[in-house]
C-alpha cells in the first residue's frame, strides 16, 4: 500500500522560506518519478515541480522557477521542495503525487500540507 506523508507547512511572510517534505512507504521514490503538486480551492490543480526517477534534476512550472528546488533522498525515501521567496500567490494545499514523466503524469497522492503566505 502506497502511503505519502507531508509535512512542512505552514504560515510565512511574503519573501520568506519554508521547506515541504514527503515520507514514501510502499513505493521506492528510486524507481519512480516524483512531483510536487498544489490546489488552491475552487482551482484546479496546478504541477510546481517534478523529479524524473534517473537522475536529480528537477522540472518546474515556470510560476515558481528560480526560488522552488526539488530533491529527493533515496536512501530515506524522502521528497522534499525547498520554497524560497514566497509569494502570497504561493498560498495552496501542496501534494506530494508519484509520477511517472515529473511532469505531471499523476499517480498515488499524499494528503497535503497547508501553505499560506502573508502579504
Amino acid at each position: 500500500q502506497v502511503q505519502l506523508v507531508e509535512s512542512g507547512g505552514g504560515l510565512a511572510p511574503a519573501g520568506g522560506s519554508l521547506r515541504l517534505s514527503c515520507a514514501a512507504s510502499g513505493v521506492a521514490i528510486s524507481g519512480t518519478g516524483m512531483s510536487w503538486a498544489r490546489q488552491v480551492p475552487s482551482k484546479n490543480v496546478e504541477w510546481v515541480a517534478g523529479i524524473y526517477k534517473e537522475g536529480s534534476e528537477g522540472n518546474y512550472a515556470n510560476s515558481v522557477k528560480g526560488r522552488f528546488t526539488i530533491s529527493r533522498d533515496n536512501a530515506k525515501n524522502m521528497l522534499y521542495l525547498q520554497m524560497n521567496n514566497l509569494k502570497p500567490e504561493d498560498t495552496a494545499r501542496y501534494y506530494c503525487v508519484t509520477d511517472r514523466t515529473g511532469r505531471g503524469d499523476y499517480g498515488f497522492w499524499g494528503q497535503g500540507t497547508q501553505v499560506t503566505v502573508s502579504s
